[in-house]
C-alpha cells in the first residue's frame, strides 16, 4: 500500500483527461499549504524476489526462495472461481476504476505477457491521464515504486475477473510541484462517478489518520475536505475499495523514517463509506488447493515483513453497519472489512518492462495484492447481481452475522489465531468473527457472490 512520506504544500490543478473518446475536464480542490499527507503505494518495500525472465514453479519457489509463488491459477482455484467462469460469471460488463499516480507506460504490454503466459485472455486497458502527468522516467524511484503498484493493481483485479473492463487513472503527483496527490485523485475519482464510468474502484494507498495537518488539535477537516468522491460514489451505487495497510496495528509517522509506536489507522480505509481489505497468508500447492487454512498476514522481525493493517479510527465514529461488532470496535470505526492474499511470503507473480532495473518477473505481496483482487470478486457479484452493489459493508457484516449464526451459504471463511502485531506495538487478536486484524474473514467467491448479489 502506498503511504505517506511527509507534508507538502497543495497546488489546485487544472486536469484534462480523455476516457471513452470524451474530454472530461476537472479541478482538485485547493487546500491550505500542508494540510494534506503525500499518499504513496501500498507495494512499497513489499517485492520478495525478482526480476526473472520467467516466473517460477510452485515447487521451485519453495525449493529456490524459501517462500510460496501464485499465479492466476492458483488465485482463481483457491477462491473457488471456476464455477462461476463456468456460467460465465468472469465480470463481464462491469469495469473496475484502478487510480494510480503516474502509472506505468508499458502497462497494455506488461498485462498482455502476463495472460498469454498464464493463458487467460487478455483486457484492453482503458488510461485516464488526469491532469498533468509527467513522462515517465524510469530512474525516478517514484514514479518506479508508483509503476509496480499499477502492476500489482492491474494484473491482480485482471486474474480475478478476466471477463471485466478496466480502467486506469494515472494522476500527476511531484514533489517539485507541491501536490501531495490526494485531491487529484479525488476529483479523478469524482469526475468518472459523476459521468457512470465504473462500477467498484480499488486503491491501494493511503496514509496514517494522524498525518493529516490539524489532527493533534482534534480538527479532521483536512481529510474529511477529500471525502466528496465518496460521498458521491454512494449516492451513484459505486463500491469503493482500499488496502488497510501493509504495518499491522502501527504505520507510517509523517516524515516516513518510523513507525507510530502506538496503534493508528489509515484512511481512506478507515472510511465508513469505503470498505478496508486486509491481508491473509494463503497455503497452496500448486494447483492452488489449500495445505492448511489462511492465516492472518503478521511477518514480523526477523523477516519484517509486514503485517495486514487493522484498527479503531480516531476520526470516524462507529458506523451503524459495525453496532453487531461493537464489542470489537467500540465506538469508533474499525478497519478492515474483509481480508484476502496479501502475506509477501505466499506472494504473487507480475510482469513489468517499464525500466531497465524492472525488466521481468517479480514476486510481490501486500494489502497493494488483497485490495484489487477484492476488486475482482466484486466485479463478478456485479454481474451477477445485474447491477451495481454500492457500499458492500451493509451486506458484508449481514453475511457474517448470518455466519456466526451458524448459517451456511454466505461464503464467507473465518480466520482465527494471531494478531496483527508489528513494529514492536501489540496487535489486535484474530478471533471468531469479527476482528480488528482481518475483518469478517476471507471468502469463497462461488458462494459468496451469489449471497452478496443477492443481499445488494
Amino acid at each position: 500500500m502506498r503511504r505517506s512520506t511527509r507534508h507538502l504544500s497543495v497546488s489546485t490543478l487544472a486536469a484534462t483527461a480523455l476516457v471513452a473518446g470524451t474530454i472530461i475536464t476537472g479541478t482538485a480542490p485547493a487546500m491550505a499549504a500542508n494540510a494534506l499527507p503525500k499518499p504513496v503505494p501500498a507495494s512499497f518495500g513489499h517485492k520478495l524476489a525478482g526480476p526473472y525472465p520467467t516466473p517460477y514453479s510452485v515447487a521451485d519457489c519453495q525449493t529456490l526462495l524459501n517462500r510460496s509463488c501464485y499465479g492466476p491459477t492458483q488465485l482463481e482455484k483457491a477462491y473457488d472461481e471456476q464455477p462461476l467462469f463456468d456460467r460465465g460469471i468472469n465480470g463481464a460488463g462491469r469495469t473496475i476504476v484502478i487510480v494510480d499516480s503516474f502509472g506505468s507506460p508499458t502497462i497494455q504490454n506488461d498485462l498482455d505477457v502476463y495472460s498469454q503466459h498464464y493463458g487467460i485472455p487478455s483486457a484492453n486497458v482503458q488510461v485516464v491521464k488526469w491532469g498533468n502527468v509527467p513522462t515517465f522516467d524510469p530512474n525516478d524511484p517514484d514514479m518506479t515504486g508508483w509503476a509496480e503498484e499499477t502492476t500489482i493493481d492491474v494484473d491482480m483485479a485482471h486474474a480475478m475477473a478476466p471477463g471485466a473492463k478496466i480502467v486506469l487513472v494515472e494522476t500527476g503527483v511531484s514533489e517539485t510541484t507541491g501536490v501531495t496527490g490526494f485531491p487529484e485523485m479525488m476529483s479523478a475519482e469524482d469526475s468518472l462517478i459523476k459521468q457512470g464510468v465504473g462500477d467498484v474502484i480499488s486503491q491501494s494507498f493511503g496514509s496514517t489518520e494522524n498525518d493529516f495537518a490539524g489532527f493533534d488539535q482534534g480538527d479532521y477537516s483536512s481529510l474529511l475536505n477529500l471525502r466528496y468522491a465518496f460521498k458521491d460514489a454512494q449516492a451513484h451505487g459505486v463500491s469503493v475499495l482500499a488496502s488497510s495497510g501493509d504495518s499491522g496495528v502501527t504505520d507510517a509517522e509523517n516524515d516516513g523514517s518510523t513507525n507510530f509506536p502506538y496503534p493508528v489507522t489509515s484512511w481512506p480505509p478507515s472510511d465508513p463509506l469505503v470498505t478496508g481489505v486486509g491481508g491473509t497468508s494463503v497455503h497452496l500447492d500448486a494447483n492452488g488447493n489449500r495445505l492448511s487454512p489462511d492465516t492472518v498476514w503478521d511477518d514480523p522481525a526477523p523477516n519484517d515483513h509486514g503485517a495486514s493493517g487493522g484498527g479503531k479510527s480516531k476520526v470516524f465514529p462507529r458506523p451503524l453497519f459495525q453496532t453487531g461488532v461493537q464489542n470489537v470496535v467500540g465506538n469508533t470505526r474499525g478497519v478492515p472489512d474483509v481480508s484476502m492474499l496479501g502475506d509477501p511470503l505466499t506472494g504473487v507473480w507480475t510482469y513489468n518492462s517499464y525500466g531497465p532495473q524492472d525488466n521481468g518477473w517479480e514476486l510481490w505481496g501486500g494489502t497493494s495484492v488483497a485490495c484489487p483482487i477484492f476488486s475482482g470478486v466484486v466485479a463478478l457479484a456485479d454481474q451477477q447481481a445485474g447491477h451495481r452493489l454500492g457500499n458492500l459493508n451493509y451486506a458484508l457484516y449481514g453475511l457474517s452475522a448470518l455466519q456466526q449464526a451458524g448459517l451456511p451459504g454466505t461464503g464467507l471463511t473465518d480466520i482465527v489465531g494471531g494478531s496483527n502485531t508489528y513494529g514492536g506495538v501489540q496487535g489486535w487478536p484474530v478471533t471468531p468473527g469479527y476482528d480488528l486484524a482481518t475483518g469478517v474473514g476471507t471468502v469463497d467467491v462461488a458462494k459468496f457472490v451469489p449471497a452478496i448479489a443477492a443481499l445488494g
